[in-house]
């Protein structure tokens, strides 16, 4: 069996292993979801077959399962040459990817206070596999680190800068591995130089983002001291008035269920009053739901605004790249997206968004649009098992 790179991805309940060859061939692929409730379960891609999981199975049982599985079925060699991990948050201390020792693992834990419900168990996940491969090389990468390149100017609020000094209080931006993927990509595509490509990378999925990248840095983005701020997203507010906080103590709401909230009950699932999936979104709104017509609305009304105000980091744009669940997937979001940006001269051929750029090379835009407008399928487990693969070598 050919060598391969290990990818883990552990999310607050879910956890996700992806299997590249040395040629970037992806082999293979395994998901648990629902982790530390009764109903966890597990599963190969591609195979209707479960895996078998203990109840309320957390991270560490998961993995070990899908790993178990993954050699039973042959699918993975008995060590993988590396091992790379998708961790949320490394704050100010990590620029780039990194490999993994004590000190890393201890670092990654003192980011734990920015991203309570993603760092512990990214540690778990590092953990698990350091004691089931010990010899391996491992590979830190950060969602965050692709951001460090924003100047004070974009990551800095308007607050008592001790708040920064003292609590590290500041803009540090999510997505990286996807925002960096579609700069290398659009780069190709568009026959250009990572170094001399500019665009605005709309992420949008449950969870969304928009980056501004300038000659292949990111220079501003949505997503600030945590994954909540900006877009209106599957289950999260995005943008709100900080006043709200003290609007609806007075009302009675504690600290704690604000936050719930915000995270988890607000964004598209919020107004709608129904469901955070965008295609059942566009299904209701059909059939003359009107508060899921209005989330839709909302959600590309806001996105549109944001494509506006990247465009004050960059000196030229060379497109507008749509990526994730939604922004590959739902040429309605696209198209009211665009409607309203058209003062800024973007436009749309309706056939080609309606097949997702698929026969185009990912370009939808329309030919008197004045900028191209491409779609490009995101792959964040890719770039990870590149950068492991990099650092790897290096030992």
């Amino acid at each position: 069996m050919k060598q391969s790179i290990l990818v883990v991805n552990c999310g607050s309940s879910s956890l996700k292993l992806a299997l590249f060859d040395e040629t970037d061939q992806q082999l293979a692929s395994a998901t648990a979801e629902r982790l530390n409730g009764k109903d966890a379960f597990a599963r190969i891609e591609g195979d209707n077959r479960t895996v078998a999981l203990p109840a309320s199975a957390d991270h560490k049982q998961a993995l070990q399962a899908l790993i178990s599985t993954l050699r039973e079925r042959q699918l993975m060699p008995a060590i993988p040459a590396s091992i790379g991990h998708r961790v949320v948050h490394g704050g100010e201390t990590f620029r780039e990817a990194a490999l993994i020792d004590d000190d890393v693992v201890a670092a990654i834990d003192e980011c734990a206070g920015l991203a309570p419900l993603h760092n512990p168990v990214n540690v778990v996940g590092i953990e698990a596999t350091r004691d089931l491969f010990p010899d391996v090389p491992q590979v830190a990468v950060f969602d965050t680190a692709y951001h460090q390149t924003l100047a004070p100017r974009a990551y800095l609020y308007a607050v008592p800068q001790a708040f920064y000094h003292d609590w590290s209080v500041r803009r540090y931006g999510f997505h990286g591995t996807s925002h960096f993927f579609m700069a290398n990509e659009a780069a190709r595509r568009l026959g250009k130089t990572l170094a001399t490509t500019s665009i605005i990378s709309a992420h949008l999925g449950n969870g969304c983002s928009i980056t501004a990248i300038r000659d292949g840095l990111s220079v501003d983005t949505s997503m600030g001291l945590t994954p909540l701020e900006g877009l209106v997203m599957g289950t999260r507010s995005g943008d709100i008035d900080p006043g709200l906080f003290d609007y609806l103590a007075s009302r009675g709401i504690p600290l704690a269920e604000v936050h719930k909230i915000l995270n988890h009950k607000s964004g598209l699932l919020g107004i709608s009053g129904q469901t955070n999936d965008m295609r059942a979104l566009c299904e209701l709104a059909d059939h003359g739901h009107e508060p899921s017509a209005l989330a839709i609305e909302i959600f590309c009304f806001r996105l549109a605004k944001y494509v506006g105000a990247m465009m004050a980091s960059l000196r030229h744009l060379d497109a507008l790249v749509f990526t994730g669940g939604i922004g590959e997937n739902s040429d309605r979001v696209r198209e009211k997206t665009l409607e309203h940006l058209g003062l800024l001269g973007f436009t749309i051929d309706p056939d080609m968004n309606e097949h997702h750029g698929r026969y185009s090379d990912g370009r939808i835009d329309h030919a008197d649009s004045r900028f191209p407008v491409l779609v490009i399928p995101t792959n964040e487990e890719l770039v990870i098992a590149r950068e492991a693969r990099r650092l790897a070598a290096t030992l």
